[in-house]
């Protein structure tokens, strides 16, 4: 027989359950306060289900009625330095920080709607109904509430898109030591998918002040949490990762405001991350105002039970037996909450016959749509720009790898605010390619090798972005492991300045190479500029030179917006000409460059395929301009020198190393073709890699590619359609 051994998780799992003594301790002000808060949150929900009921309140409306007491609780226990972030479900989250930070100290039972408090209610009513006024003038809606003065960051309607932000603004502020801690809330369907469970490792693994918060209502839309994991207890996660675990009654108030005192105290103590449970219940349907038996999946007697249990009854029933409150004042707190509501909802609205309508001036202008896509770069007045022909310092032969880690030498010994992360960045002299060699041991508290988890490090990297006092650059080993972080790179933080109202930075550098050619097969090969480019929110550049490289990635580090900064394996380790003693110029962004004047055809390239592009004009003896875009994204294309070109051979052709699809080059052409169709004698033509994505046989790798052949095929192609006789034939 074995000898068996119990094993012993290595941090502690409890359940917190509250006494009477823990009522009396706590006080007759503070559960005044929150009594308060419960009440303004609970009319506030109820006036948004009946708005949604008119269709006033344009997509979902998830109501918290029901589960509203424990971010109430919560929130009762925390300073004004700490932050939050929010579910899909998360009006009471946003509200309760919210009121916490207008609360002006008064007595709530005496001024329970102060004109702070129905100015935070009035805005985000306004927001909900997607109006101008409203903390994101009408875009983030429901589901996407920020106000950052109040600690309030966000919530987020992709389920779990907000944990690995929320990671990031812990580890900011764990290194301004000021003790301040972040709470995340997120629902029990959340717990499963792998944004959750990466951010907790990451958390448990760097120590970081934050709170993961799951209200667990049973239910993920319909799907019962039985359906969703044979383990119900999702507190039971934290041994997982050695992270100290709570569950708790989530309609008793007090059981939750000391699960959130014992978190607090863990998390200011310098030992790490929480996570709390608190098993709740939701009274209405997911969305709406309509009760969950009405779709079949709960029943009228489960729904009635609850009811009994509600946390605002039972908050009232607790103070009104210690003579705290009696049922008259809790009338006239409920009645000047309500009132309250019906005169912010007057104020939102007016009469359309027999119903009522938005009043027409409060919504967005139109025009508004695209602003705040981006930033407008003006954090670029006054630097110094270079180009390699008029450089004013020393230039010389350098081997491109080496610059690529001497300019993030020079930026983070200039900059305290920049680090970066990434898989395998600390060790094999500089990472995998040599990228961050000598910076491991320079900066050790700045080179944050990470485990492989790229929808937590990249979400994390976005939430210390949006905070604002850190600059993060995350290397992407291969392009294609985008792919896996794919919420938090184009969901989160490709949409956040825009989402969030149009102001908010994200400056955040994204570093990955292409590796095409080198034998790594379908899944390690992709040019990823097709990709970003999708996404509005990111700048994309791709420098072919040394020289290039230096200034577009100062430029990129100096950004307020997210940009991605592609590289090339091939590229790597040619020489080049490059900066030998200056590393602090720039190179604008959206500034593409004639490297190879001519007057037959134009030649659109990037990265590694313009010094191809170059080599096979040379070798077939045309006289072809070639255009390095340096600046992908669709802000940043260089119309201005494209067009000037094209006005003067007539001609153009996209040429790009990736395959036929996901591609770059696609896009590009479609633009060319509708904004230069009076200039063009034929079509755009594009020389790309074939359909497939490139395997690791050799042969078949080299016939997915392009090379040096297939640009000169291509040439002699468009020559041909030129009626250059001497491609004619071929």
């Amino acid at each position: 027989m074995p000898k068996i051994v119990n094993l012993k998780p290595a941090a502690p799992w409890q359940e917190i359950r509250s006494t009477p003594a823990d009522w009396d301790r706590v006080g007759a002000e503070t559960l005044s306060r929150m009594h308060r808060d419960l009440h303004l949150v609970r009319a506030f929900e109820e006036t948004v289900l009946e708005l949604h009921g008119e269709g006033l309140v344009h997509g979902p409306a998830h109501s918290s009625v029901g589960q509203d007491g424990g971010a109430v609780a919560t929130m009762s226990a925390l300073r004004a330095g700490d932050q939050t972030t929010g579910s899909h479900r998360g009006h009471h989250q946003f509200l309760a920080k919210s009121l916490r930070y207008v609360d002006d100290g008064g007595d709530p039972r005496a001024a329970p709607v102060t004109p702070p408090v129905c100015e935070l209610l009035h805005r985000t009513l306004a927001e909900i109904m997607g109006l101008a006024q409203g903390f994101c003038k009408g875009r983030g809606g429901s589901m996407h509430l920020r106000w950052q003065e109040a600690g309030a960051l966000g919530t987020n309607a992709i389920v779990g898109g907000g944990v690995p932000p929320a990671n990031g603004v812990a580890w900011a502020l764990k290194r301004h030591g000021k003790g301040d801690v972040v709470f995340t809330f997120f629902g029990d369907g959340a717990v499963n998918i792998g944004a959750v469970p990466e951010s907790m490792n990451l958390a448990a693994l760097w120590d970081l002040p934050i709170c993961f918060f799951i209200e667990n209502n049973g239910y993920a839309v319909s799907t019962t949490i039985e359906e969703e994991t044979r383990e119900t207890r999702l507190s039971s996660r934290g041994g997982a990762y050695g992270i100290p675990a709570f569950r708790v009654d989530g309609m008793d108030p007090m059981a939750v405001r000391l699960a959130t005192e014992k978190a607090l105290k863990i998390m200011r103590g310098g030992k790490g991350p929480v996570i709390i449970e608190a098993e709740l219940y939701r009274f209405f349907h997911h969305g709406g105002g309509i009760a969950g038996s009405a779709f079949g999946y709960r029943s009228k007697d489960e729904e009635a039970v609850w009811r009994e249990r509600d946390p605002l009854r039972r908050l009232r029933d607790e103070m009104i037996a210690r003579d705290w409150l009696d049922e008259d004042a809790d009338d006239a707190i409920r009645s000047a909450a309500q009132v309250a509501m019906e005169e912010i909802a007057a104020a939102l609205t007016e009469s359309d016959g027999n119903k009522r309508r938005i009043v027409p001036s409060l919504w967005p202008d139109p025009a508004f749509r695209d602003m705040g896509l981006r930033g407008d770069l003006s954090e670029f007045d006054g630097v110094r720009y270079e180009e390699l022909e008029t450089a004013s310092g020393p230039v010389g032969e350098v081997k491109f790898i080496d610059v690529v880690s001497r300019v993030m030498d020079r930026r983070m010994e200039r900059d305290e605010r920049i680090f970066v992360l990434g898989e395998d960045i600390h060790k094999l002299k500089g990472g995998t390619s040599g990228a961050t060699r000598g910076l491991a041991e320079k900066y050790p508290d700045r080179i944050v090798a990470t485990p492989i988890s790229e929808q937590g490090f990249s979400g994390l990297a976005g939430g210390v972005a949006m905070e604002g006092h850190y600059r993060p650059v995350v290397e992407f080993m291969y392009p294609d492991f985008t792919l896996v972080a794919a919420d938090q790179v184009f969901n989160q933080i490709a949409k956040a300045r825009h989402m969030f109202g149009g102001d908010i930075p994200m400056p955040l550098v994204a570093r990955t190479k292409v590796a095409i050619g080198d034998g790594y097969g379908s899944q390690h090969s992709m040019d990823p500029a097709g990709l970003y480019a999708m996404w509005p929110g990111w700048r994309i550049v791709a420098p072919s030179t040394p020289f290039d490289y230096v200034g577009l990635m100062n430029s990129a580090l100096l950004c307020e917006d997210p940009v991605l900064v592609i590289e090339s394996t091939g590229l790597y380790n040619a020489t080049g000409k490059g900066p030998v003693e200056d590393f602090d110029y720039y190179i604008p962004l959206g500034k593409a460059k004639v490297v190879r004047p001519g007057t037959a055809f134009t030649v659109l390239s990037y990265l590694a395929m313009t010094p191809k592009a170059v080599e096979a004009a040379d070798g077939l003896g045309v006289d072809a301009e070639i255009v390095d875009l340096r600046s992908l994204d669709r802000a940043g294309i260089d119309w201005q020198t494209i067009g000037e070109s094209i006005r003067k051979t007539n001609n153009v052709v996209v040429v790009e190393q990736g395959p036929l699809t996901a591609s770059y080059g696609a896009m590009l052409t479609d633009e060319l073709q509708r904004r230069f169709f009076d200039w063009l004698d034929q079509p755009v033509k594009r020389i790309h890699g074939g359909e497939s994505a490139p395997s690791v046989s050799r042969v078949l790798e080299r016939a997915a590619i392009v090379d040096v052949e297939e640009i000169q095929a291509g040439y002699r192609a468009i020559m041909a359609d030129m009626g250059d006789t001497r491609f004619a034939a071929e």
